[in-house]
């Protein structure tokens, strides 16, 4: 046999080897985009169940810096290392993806039948709001608690103070908190939570920035009033409105810049709220 004999026998073989190399490194490629693709719509679809939207956890840590004493800011800056209240409001919930951060899930919201107030009702295994917002304030206050510790319980506590002015934060467990209770908004499918959570926020169109200045100045009565009362006064504050939010709507309703209108002057409140008494709870943690 001569050699060019050889090479062409060996040709064919070569050629469907090289196919099938080929072949199978495209399948890896397209299951990899798979994945990608994959995790990438998991986690929009993670990100739409967020509490407040980010604009509106930003809102509430940049009112709070507005209100906070020399003293508490001093202490906060050494602990977030120059970041702003507003720049980390988002932390706790950014970390849900990591499951090493799972056991913090609970401490987002508080579920208090109607009729019930929180002292009267069967507490989480794992934790809620209440007990997560106590915890935070322990370890930022606790003189063992490494600088590290004391900025993470401080990134969460900022969230944590958000979310329990979201009304369906404190709403029925039945229906995790208004979750499941489908709505359209503006001809899209959203629900409840979602409703109070983001759309009315991004609709508005506002920045954090500016929903945080547009509020007039208070005097000292006012932010007295507001800072007046216990966690747990909060709490039931919120679980009542959380009553009327419930019955703003019913299940399937179309809603557009009508509830908007009439609901959005509440949204604003309730972040005002949020900051000035995320600055107090600052104030007397850091005193």
């Amino acid at each position: 046999m001569t050699a060019s004999s050889a090479i062409n026998l060996i040709l064919p073989s070569f050629n469907n080897v090289l196919k099938l190399v080929v072949l199978f490194l495209g399948k890896i490629i397209v299951m990899k985009n798979y994945f990608i693709l994959l995790f990438l719509v998991s986690n929009f679809t993670f990100a739409n169940d967020i509490y407040w939207s980010k604009t509106g956890h930003r809102v509430v840590g940049e009112v709070a810096e507005q209100h906070l004493t020399k003293k508490a800011k001093r202490a906060i800056e050494d602990l977030l290392e120059g970041e702003s209240l507003a720049a980390v409001a988002n932390f706790a919930d950014e970390i849900k993806s990591d499951r090493a951060y799972r056991k913090f899930s609970a401490w987002h919201y508080v579920n208090i039948p109607f009729g019930k107030i929180y002292a009267e009702i069967e507490k989480n295994e794992y934790g809620d709001l209440v007990q997560g917002v106590n915890t935070c304030i322990e370890v930022i206050k606790d003189e063992n608690s490494s600088k590290e510790d004391k900025a993470f319980y401080l990134k969460f506590l900022v969230h944590l103070i958000g979310d329990l002015h979201q009304p369906m934060h404190v709403g029925r467990a039945e229906d995790k908190g208004g979750n499941d209770v489908q709505l359209q908004w503006f001809g899209k499918g959203t629900n409840l939570h979602r409703v109070w959570d983001s759309n009315m926020i991004d609709e508005n169109g506002m920045s954090f920035t500016e929903l945080a200045t547009e509020y007039p100045e208070m005097s000292k009565q006012q932010i007295k009033f507001l800072q007046s009362g216990s966690l747990l006064d909060w709490v039931e504050e919120s679980h009542l409105l959380a009553e009327q939010v419930y019955a703003s709507v019913e299940t399937g309703e179309k809603l557009s810049y009508r509830y908007s209108y009439d609901w959005w002057h509440t949204v604003e409140d309730q972040l005002q709220k949020g900051g000035v008494r995320l600055a107090a709870v600052l104030n007397e943690t850091f005193k």
